[in-house]
């Protein structure tokens, strides 16, 4: 999955690391680049998954390939930071939402883009799965953030009285993801309909049928 990151960082990454750290205006821009870098590759990748060419990347980011490689040495490196970065944006969400008038929205918008960050981010699941060191501990670190984020916001809902009190966060995090698992064939708004089930079954109504039924 290197397709020259390692080569070219083997040569290269004493001559670049020093580049952006001898002013202010030069970190400014290595920031600026960094997230352009970011943007690029979080689209790239949900096209051409994370195997995409290096070269592409910098296309889309409007940067040199030299520059991608200097701020992401490996592969790796970019798809845990594209990671990293959309993980930290549903921690952000979950954080404003959780003070907001109706608890049971809250949650039900959260989920829902949760679920559409999953679905349309497809191209990361092969470095989620993958049996690659670099990758090791990417499934771990995405339940350690987003459970206490999405627990904050399912417990101010049961709280409230409007979502069932017998489903963790754990839970809902990975009903999310095996229904976004692609499946063979399946219409467009599969997703859509089944995490429209899901938030109809988190409703306190639903396990009070189920007892009286």
């Amino acid at each position: 999955m290197c397709d020259g990151y390692g080569k070219w960082h083997a040569s290269n990454q004493n001559a670049g690391s020093a580049e952006v750290t001898n002013s202010n205006p030069k970190r400014a821009d290595a920031k600026r680049n960094v997230d352009l870098l970011l943007q690029a590759a979080k689209a790239v990748f949900a096209t051409a998954g994370v195997d995409a060419p290096a070269k592409h990347v910098a296309l889309r980011a409007g940067v040199g390939v030299g520059t991608l490689y200097r701020h992401f040495p490996l592969r790796s490196d970019l798809v845990v930071a594209v990671l990293q970065h959309e993980l930290d944006v549903c921690v952000e969400k979950a954080t404003a939402l959780q003070d907001a008038p109706d608890a049971r929205a809250a949650l039900h918008s959260w989920i829902a883009s949760y679920a559409e960050f999953v679905g349309t981010k497809a191209g990361l699941a092969k470095a989620l799965h993958s049996d690659e060191p670099a990758y090791e501990g990417l499934p771990q670190r995405l339940l350690e953030q987003l459970e206490p984020a999405l627990d904050r916001l399912l417990a101010r809902a049961v709280e409230k009285g409007v979502v069932r009190t017998d489903v963790a966060a754990h839970d809902i995090l990975i009903a999310i993801a095996l229904i976004s698992q692609p499946v063979p064939g399946q219409s467009a708004d599969f997703v859509t309909r089944m995490i429209g089930v899901l938030l109809d079954g988190l409703g306190a109504k639903q396990i009070e049928s189920a007892r009286t039924g």
